[in-house]
């Protein structure tokens, strides 16, 4: 299962969680920090260790599985697929946050892939309860999709796009899960901190002239 948005770690393993939601985590992996851009998925093992960050990657299974796969071209090749489908995915949603409709050409994208890598579902006991747990067990690169897909479709059809935004400071996107939905930063600690301390000394400056 993805890891929720209440965890309160931002940075889990050098990769960055404030989107409150896995494609944006997902889009996340390409922030700029404060030495410039940072690309954090540069090479097969880095994404393996994202999918276990994510929580996408649970099972010793789905790990092993990974593990067997993530050195071969074919996942190189992949990697470099998966990059530019993000690029895609931010393109739909920088457009969608201007409040213009995703591309027509980028929803047939995302319905092929779930017709083509669709998400297995099972049933598991928790005490007396029944719970639905999303199977994900990658016998190849190309099973990577699933996730994805099904995290892009429900930012799309489920998430409201007013609570969808960009960090008024860099280029990390969010879901802003606050009740008043007035969030503006990515982080306190990354960019709110920093925008509260230059709009202070802003006032000082003002105040002094």
């Amino acid at each position: 299962m993805p890891r929720k948005a209440e965890d309160p770690k931002e940075w889990i393993d050098g990769f960055l969680f404030v989107g409150n939601q896995l494609a944006l985590d997902f889009l996340n992996t390409n922030p700029v920090l404060s030495e410039g851009p940072k690309e954090l998925l540069p090479d097969t093992h880095a994404l393996e260790r994202w999918l276990l960050a994510s929580g996408v990657l649970v099972s010793s299974k789905a790990k092993a599985s990974v593990r067997r796969w993530r050195d071969t071209p074919k996942a190189e090749v992949f990697l470099q697929r998966l990059i530019a489908f993000r690029e895609r995915l931010r393109t739909a949603i920088i457009r969608q946050e201007a409040g213009s409709s995703v591309s027509e050409s980028f929803l047939a994208e995302v319905n092929l892939m779930l017709v083509q890598y669709p998400s297995r579902i099972a049933l598991h006991k928790k005490e007396t309860k029944l719970e639905r747990r999303t199977v994900f067990e990658p016998q190849r690169p190309e099973d990577v999709w699933a996730p994805l897909a099904a995290a892009t479709a429900e930012l799309l059809s489920d998430v409201e796009p007013s609570r969808i935004r960009k960090c008024e400071s860099c280029v990390v996107h969010f879901r802003d899960t606050s009740k008043k939905g007035s969030r503006r930063w990515c982080s306190m600690n990354i960019c709110g901190n920093r925008l509260k301390v230059a709009a202070y000394q802003h006032r000082n400056r003002a105040a002094h002239a």
